[in-house]
């Protein structure tokens, strides 16, 4: 993405400040987007430091990636990423969006976080599977989700999530499971229960 950065003077810089709420802003840090990485692109914006929070929220998101609410942030980042690099928005319009697809970012993570406290792994899943079910989906869903807690819990171990050999045994061990009722060549169906997986177990 290329940018042209003028050089900021105070009415700029004051410009960022009316168009994002700095308290605001500072509430991501804790969530989101590293304390020095805020402060650079508020107080001296540079292309550098605003590629660093667009990665930030594109691991957020791939971290995510089975739950649909995550995907639309991910696609609206993408929407302006694509409107940055057409020049069709200015550097400073661009900050000011992508602090507010951060701000949606926390909001969201914070209501998955919520509702996890109150779901047990298994909850989770039936409750992914009542969601997706249609008329070819088997009717026994208990029995799905039994399956599948049940083969994940043999393979995983702690920190799985962070290890790739981890990831494709789980991932593996997903696919078997629904290969068992015939769902295995549902990508989308694989992508949210394994979203779920890795968030719960």
């Amino acid at each position: 993405m290329t940018f042209t950065w003028l050089t900021l003077g105070a009415q700029t810089t004051q410009l960022i400040h009316d168009n994002v709420h700095v308290g605001e802003v500072h509430q991501l840090e804790e969530f989101v987007l590293d304390a020095d990485v805020i402060e650079d692109i508020f107080n001296n914006p540079d292309p550098k430091k605003t590629k660093e929070l667009e990665k930030i929220l594109i691991k957020r998101f791939q971290k995510h990636a089975g739950d649909l609410k995550f995907k639309k942030l991910s696609e609206r980042l993408e929407e302006l990423r694509d409107k940055a690099e057409k020049g069709l928005i200015s550097s400073i319009e661009f900050i000011k969006e992508l602090c507010k697809l951060a701000k949606e970012t926390i909001l969201a993570e914070k209501e998955l976080e919520q509702s996890m406290q109150d779901k047990t792994p298994k909850a989770a899943l039936t409750e992914l599977f009542l969601e997706l079910k249609t008329d070819q989906t088997p009717a026994v869903v208990e029995r799905i989700v039994t399956d599948i807690d049940a083969i994940v819990r043999i393979v995983r171990f702690p920190g799985w999530q962070q290890s790739v050999s981890g990831e494709r045994e789980v991932q593996k061990s997903l696919r078997k499971a629904l290969l068992k009722y015939k769902l295995h060549k549902d990508q989308a169906l694989f992508e949210r229960a394994y979203g779920y997986i890795k968030e719960y177990y």
